[in-house]
């Protein structure tokens, strides 16, 4: 038994040694004039995600997002939904996932400054090729209010998406770039004082100013060598206020053809978010609200110790898609959590319309209690509580 038992185990170690890592491709990436094998996840978690190249190459100008935006909420939608977007054009099943690698911080920090006059630039010591920023020059003359009232910060950030392509010879190449604008909807400044003041933006601003600047930053990027002849996206994303309890949305895109540097025609995207319960929510989707307020209403009724329930519903063309609901309360014991977490499975089953992606998010002070997923379609939900 015992020469079986090794022979066996050295029969197992030597498949394993020939055999491929499990759930991994080897490919060949070109950086930097120089070729270097890279990997791929054989697996995706998800039809939703794309798969990546590993190791993971990060941006040069990652974190700039989450500096120059507005809350969490629109760091996360500005990203996800700008992957979910250049799915309309890049397939997840065809195109593999790279953080920008073309633009870098600098840059993108002096696009996101203010156009200056002659003598700004003097003042500062700079030259005229240096005077690269897309926002508004902000004059000399007026008072602050004046002169921000006028000429408002209209893009927040820039977020570059490259998507590659596998050939028969096992290397990968770009293949796409989709490039993100996030534009503000409320421009921040102080006054002569130090007062904290805020000029809200127009949506007919926003979209006027949004489509110029993508125009301008489609110009620069085909002067980069490597993007001249590549299929470009461009999307406007407007963010939200600081104050608010949802993330913002992408309004519009456009798909530029290989090797154009001219933007011809603009695609609506029909998309956004509401806070469940809320005015806006009242007034634009009472069918929706009613049905959560419904909910709420039960989980208060079963349950004392109720802090709050609020949902964050995700619209595309008008139609619920996605809700997201969390619930904050007090427990006293792990007993009460599975009791708690069992009820609100059946509410979400008959409370909503099956078309609905519903996620419930349940916490406590001590952090998650619980998580209840129900996919649209499902007939079962996908409930785990946290040990």
């Amino acid at each position: 038994m015992k020469k079986v038992a090794m022979v066996t185990a050295a029969l197992m170690l030597f498949l394993a040694a020939c055999a491929p890592k499990f759930g991994e491709q080897q490919v060949v990436q070109e950086k930097n004039n120089k070729q270097q094998t890279a990997v791929i996840p054989k697996y995706n978690i998800s039809d939703s995600y794309y798969r990546m190249i590993l190791p993971f190459t990060p941006s040069e100008a990652r974190g700039l997002a989450v500096e120059n935006l507005n809350t969490r909420l629109d760091v996360d939608e500005f990203e996800t939904g700008l992957m979910r977007l250049a799915q309309q054009r890049f397939s997840p099943k065809d195109y593999l996932f790279q953080e920008g690698q073309y633009l870098d911080k600098e840059t993108i920090k002096k696009w996101l400054m203010r156009k200056m006059t002659k003598e700004q630039l003097k003042e500062e010591g700079m030259t005229e090729a240096d005077n690269i920023g897309l926002n508004p020059v902000l004059s000399d003359q007026g008072t602050n209010e004046e002169k921000n009232t006028k000429s408002p910060i209209y893009l927040a950030s820039i977020l570059e998406h490259d998507y590659l392509t596998k050939n028969d010879n096992g290397k990968v190449q770009l293949g796409g770039v989709v490039i993100g604008l996030a534009l503000n909807s409320v421009h921040y400044y102080q006054t002569e004082q130090g007062y904290p003041r805020e000029v809200e933006i127009s949506d007919a601003e926003i979209e006027r100013e949004g489509k110029r600047i993508a125009s301008e930053v489609l110009s620069r990027i085909r002067h980069i060598k490597e993007l001249k002849n590549v299929p470009i996206t461009m999307a406007l994303f407007k963010q939200q206020p600081r104050t608010s309890m949802i993330p913002g949305h992408f309004f519009a895109m456009a798909n530029v053809d290989q090797g154009s540097d001219t933007i011809d025609r603009w695609t609506k995207i029909n998309e956004e978010y509401a806070l469940f319960p809320s005015d806006d929510a009242e007034k634009n989707h009472r069918d929706d609200l009613m049905k959560f307020l419904n909910f709420k209403s039960d989980v208060e009724d079963f349950f004392p110790n109720y802090t709050g329930v609020i949902g964050k519903a995700f619209y595309v063309d008008d139609q619920l898609q996605q809700l997201t609901i969390t619930i904050p309360m007090q427990f006293y014991g792990k007993a009460e959590v599975i009791a708690f977490t069992q009820y609100v499975t059946g509410l979400v089953m008959e409370k909503f319309p099956d078309y609905v992606n519903v996620n419930v998010y349940i916490s406590s002070v001590s952090g998650p209690e619980s998580i209840i997923v129900r996919p649209a379609k499902a007939d079962e939900p996908f409930v785990h509580i946290y040990q």
